[in-house]
């Protein structure tokens, strides 16, 4: 299993919990999605499950110490 695999797992889990709370935050706030929650959570949790991987896979490269350290050179080179 490759590294970028393992992060996005391990990220995927994270992004999951905050999708969903951001998810049924929304649906328990608004009025007209409160009224049908019984059909409005279902899709919240089956979308957040279908966005976690993407979402997770562009994530896991980001949290390496290779990409940090690429980055910090190419700013030492040009700085701002």
């Amino acid at each position: 299993m490759s590294v970028r695999l393992q992060l996005a797992i391990m990220v995927g889990l994270m992004i999951n919990a905050i999708l969903f709370a951001i998810g049924i935050l929304i649906v328990l706030s608004v009025p007209a999605l409160t009224a049908n929650a019984k059909y409005a959570i279902p899709v919240v949790v089956v979308s957040c499950f279908l966005v976690t991987p993407f979402i997770a896979w562009i994530m896991a490269p980001r949290l390496r110490l290779q990409y940090w350290r690429e980055r910090e050179q190419t700013n030492r080179q040009h700085p701002i």
